[in-house]
């Protein structure tokens, strides 16, 4: 693979996304790695954009951004058997026009499944690490607060999954992109005092990383209910005090914890056989099948316009949760 140069998408300041000339990793791939020309990445609107205002880059400007890609093979180690050029497969590179892998890094898309919309498994993998750890068995009611790509995803895992789920955003604009999208139960609040909702969920991903939205799901979970905290809260939003959760906390038993997606292991192991990398193969296998619909939920653009692309999502401008990067023709 001679290539002159490759593009990428970096922040080179807060505020500034844009496609960059990088120059090509001239190291040969290594026996167990694939390699090839990206066709679509995807933006995770929480992480990238966080990194995008500052807000997670730590003050390292130019940074890089993106985790979820697809490619075409070009190029397989010599110790790969399973894979060959022209193959799609998934991965979790960046937003650059070629990626190199090692093979247990990636995955085959099934045949017939878009690169559009498999880079989408990526962000179903968030919630499904609590699909993986969460005590609540289907036909359990789960409430997902927050209705970004994460919790939007998140609610239709549950659903395809047999659970009795109810979303949640304050924000009309989710909410009808969730009902378009074919989340039925859809609400712009959940009230402790509401008898089919209190004390009857056993589980709530919280998805908004907002301090009001822990502290009402605390109080509508039913005993010894779980409540996962998948969202991360990057900013203070309200002058809640810690005593009014540990007062909802101790007196409803409520298990609060962490969604820390990587709670699982990578790759399965002995003794732990769910994995990052296995949810991540169940949801292409989801997406192909049609059981997880992800139509209506980005715009497709080019990596040229990057800078648009995240300022869109900043404000709000868009009816789309996300952006899809489209590589196929960059530059």
């Amino acid at each position: 693979m001679n290539r002159a140069k490759d593009y990428r998408v970096i922040f080179a300041a807060p505020g500034e996304g844009e496609l960059v000339e990088a120059r090509p990793d001239p190291a040969p791939v290594g026996p167990t790695e694939v390699a090839g020309r990206t066709l679509a990445t995807l933006i995770s609107p929480g992480t990238e954009l966080a990194v995008y205002q500052g807000q997670y880059a730590q003050g390292k400007f130019p940074c890089g951004a993106g985790y979820a890609a697809v490619f075409e093979v070009q190029a397989v180690g010599a110790e790969v058997a399973d894979v060959k050029p022209a193959d799609r497969v998934f991965c979790m590179g960046p937003h650059q026009s070629f990626q190199r892998a090692r093979r247990q890094d990636v995955l085959p898309v099934p045949a017939g499944l878009a690169p559009q919309t498999a880079v989408f498994v990526r962000m179903m993998g968030v919630s499904m690490t609590t699909l993986a750890t969460t005590a609540a068995r289907p036909p359990a009611k789960v409430l997902v607060t927050g209705l970004g790509l994460v919790g939007h995803l998140a609610a239709k895992v549950f659903d395809a999954c047999g659970y009795e789920v109810i979303a949640c955003d304050p924000v009309r604009s989710r909410r009808d992109v969730a009902l378009r999208g074919g989340i039925t139960n859809v609400l712009p609040a959940v009230s402790p005092d509401d008898p089919q909702i209190a004390g009857r969920v056993a589980l709530v991903v919280e998805c908004s990383g907002h301090e009001q939205a822990v502290l009402d799901a605390c109080r509508v979970v039913q005993k010894r209910g779980e409540v996962v905290l998948v969202g991360v809260p990057w900013v203070r939003r309200t002058d809640l005090s810690a005593h009014e959760l540990l007062y909802a906390v101790f007196h409803k038993y409520v298990v609060l914890r962490s969604g820390w997606e990587w709670e699982l292991p990578v790759h399965a192991e002995d003794f732990r056989s769910a994995s990052i990398f296995g949810n991540f193969a169940a949801g292409l296998n989801w997406l192909a099948a049609g059981k997880i619909s992800v139509e209506g939920l980005c715009e497709t653009a080019s990596p040229r316009d990057a800078q648009r692309a995240y300022q869109q999502l900043l404000h709000g401008t868009g009816d789309r949760l996300t952006t899809v990067f489209d590589w196929t023709d960059c530059p």
